[in-house]
């Protein structure tokens, strides 16, 4: 098996496809907090919204920084 083997790419995946979902549920939680919800309920879901969002680009961008150091090594 290559360095990278199957199990990496595996990884990689299930790691993008949390960071689209992360990023999907923190779109919707933002904009039911700047359209439908009032008050405290709304900053709560902002601020949730906008910590999913931080997560979910942390997430991608550990994925393509391993895949990128992993096409490096083998070059």
């Amino acid at each position: 098996m290559a360095a990278g083997g199957p199990d990496r790419s595996t990884a990689r995946r299930k790691r993008l496809l949390l960071a689209g979902l992360l990023a999907v549920v923190g779109l919707i939680l933002l904009l039911l907090g700047l359209t439908v919800a009032n008050g405290a309920v709304a900053g709560v879901e902002v601020v949730l919204a906008l910590l999913l969002l931080i997560g979910s680009y942390a997430i991608q961008y550990a994925a393509r920084r391993d895949t990128l150091y992993r096409e490096g090594r083998r070059r």
